[in-house]
């Protein structure tokens, strides 16, 4: 009976790319509960005196940037002494200068080669604060507005909702409240779909409230990037090239995977097994979702880019992003993290951006990312302290980059580490890094229901979303076929009567997540993809 694989299962949320960020707000606003905190001595960048709102509550310490600077080494030592992670490289920007950029450990376990200020890694959803500024370069030169439609300059675009589907903005994709599920897209994307095939299902996915709900999305955010490519006449991949690396001298960035494997010194990913950082099992390919999480960089390319962003769009005296572009862009837009009681603060996004407020009372922009195959990154501004950090590591996400930003940042504010960053981001990583499926840590029961014969499930099933599912006969054991081709295949293990097993590891589902895939008559559930992104019921064709 379809009962018996009802109702379907909510999975939770995984940060393919990222929602790292979302988390980091949280985490931030959890720590700043207990409100504002006020700091000695002058600051160095005083608060406008004609604006009440922009102004903060302390001053800065006095050398606050050049003091949390020199502690840094020590931060970042300490914090690769107690984790293991094997390499990572930080960059702090301030005053339009570069006042540290250095490499720590290794690029690869395997090979022991050094990472340095110029060594790539691949940055995830950092790319989305990148992209933003591609965008806000192309609203400089009156390419695009940030409330164009997305449909208008992506053909065959649509949603589930025709008004969305007409409506929604190139705005409202970087603001992930276009109303489609949490991380839509992203199974899609590592069964080996490209692009645009990822891009054409969106339209199968269920939609939440428009433009009042917050729901991250990678492949929203591409579809919003491709209408701009669209109507600028060039790939999104050139266009970044051009309208922001190019002008930038970031000449060790790029939106291109291959680009990156080409690199003489760039970082492979790496994983914990059994405690220990090993390289990863897939280096990951994130060019279906270039806009959202494909750039990969060094950090003293980095520092061009968090100059231009400090000086509001200026860079080595040429206006690349007009301010009123990029404004929109690094201010609150929408609640991405409620506040959790009414003294607590909230966490905002802007377009692409994530935007707080600190317990010094001063506004923060920033963005994490995140590679569950092997890359963890962050960057951190304070503009009324005219400083800015970013951080890059060659390990999957347990919240170390995270925590030494926020060190860093209460360092400036108030010449001291505040809060216990290191605790709170392991903590609420290691709740998100856990295996997925009801039946993890469970044991086959020992009268389990014999399965019917095994040429009875054989056949092909079909789902709008994750398109066609061969179940086929071989050697003697059931093996699943999903993808283009059927290149992702699993052998599937009996459970008890007419419901199997098989065992997964990709960039949404940790080592040991384990579905399980039911059938009942033509239909066949398969329990990982049954979730907020759409049913997991195949029809047999």
């Amino acid at each position: 009976m379809l009962a018996v694989i009802r109702p379907r299962t909510r999975h939770r949320r995984r940060w393919p790319l990222v929602a790292t960020s979302v988390l980091a707000v949280a985490v931030l606003a959890a720590a700043c509960d207990s409100g504002s905190t006020s700091s000695p001595s002058s600051s160095a960048v005083p608060a406008s005196e004609e604006n009440p709102n922009a102004q903060v509550e302390g001053a800065l310490p006095d050398n606050a940037v050049a003091d949390a600077v020199s502690k840094l080494d020590g931060l970042v030592e300490s914090m690769m002494r107690d984790t293991g992670i094997p390499g990572m490289a930080v960059a702090v920007v301030s005053g339009g200068e570069t006042k540290y950029a250095k490499g720590f450990g290794v690029a690869d376990v395997t090979t022991g080669a050094s990472v340095n200020a110029d060594t790539v890694f691949p940055l995830a959803s950092m790319s989305k604060s990148i992209g933003s500024t591609v965008i806000a370069s192309q609203v400089t030169n009156k390419t695009v507005s940030w409330d164009d439609q997305v449909a208008a300059a992506l053909p065959g675009f649509a949603l589930a909702d025709p008004y969305v589907t007409r409506t929604v903005t190139v705005a409202d994709m970087y603001t992930h409240r276009s109303g489609l599920p949490d991380h839509a897209g992203d199974k899609i994307e590592d069964l080996g779909y490209p692009r645009a095939v990822v891009l054409n299902r969106l339209r199968y996915a269920p939609l939440q409230p428009f433009r009042i709900t917050y729901d991250y999305t990678n492949f929203g955010i591409t579809a919003g990037a491709e209408s701009v490519a669209n109507r600028s006449g060039r790939d999104w991949e050139t266009l970044s090239e051009e309208s922001i690396y190019r002008p930038l001298g970031m000449t060790r960035t790029s939106s291109r995977f291959r680009d990156f494997t080409a690199r003489d010194n760039r970082v492979v990913g790496h994983v914990q097994v059994d405690g220990k950082w090993v390289v990863t099992f897939k280096q990951r390919d994130p060019d279906a979702q270039a806009p959202a999480g494909g750039v990969s960089s060094s950090v003293n390319d980095l520092t061009h880019w968090l100059t231009m962003l400090m000086a509001q769009g200026t860079y080595q005296g040429k206006q690349l992003v007009a301010p009123e572009a990029l404004l929109p862009a690094i201010t609150p837009q929408i609640v991405s993290s409620p506040s959790s009681a009414p003294d607590a603060r909230a966490g905002f996004y802007g377009y692409g951006f994530n935007v707080s407020v600190t317990a010094g009372g001063r506004t923060q922009v920033s963005h994490s990312g995140a590679f569950g195959s092997g890359a963890a990154t962050n960057f951190l501004v304070l503009p009324s302290a005219d400083v800015a950090i970013v951080v890059l590591s060659n390990a999957s996400p347990i919240g170390a980059v995270e925590a030494i930003t926020g060190e860093f940042a209460d360092l400036v504010q108030f010449g001291e580490v505040r809060h216990d960053w290191r605790t709170l981001y392991r903590q609420a990583f290691d709740a998100e890094n856990q295996p997925s499926g009801s039946l993890v840590g469970k044991q086959r029961p020992a009268n389990s229901a014999p399965a019917q014969a095994l040429s009875s499930y054989v056949g092909t099933y079909a789902n709008s979303m994750y398109g066609p599912a061969v179940v086929r006969e071989q050697g003697g054991k059931l093996v699943l076929a999903m993808g283009p081709g059927g290149v992702t295949t699993h052998e599937l293990t009996h459970w008890d009567g007419n419901t199997f097993t098989f065992t997964l590891r990709n960039e949404n589902a940790e080592l040991g997540s384990i579905s399980k895939v039911t059938f009942d008559g033509p239909r066949m559930l398969i329990e990982y993809y049954d979730d907020e992104e759409n049913d997991g019921v195949f029809t047999r064709q």
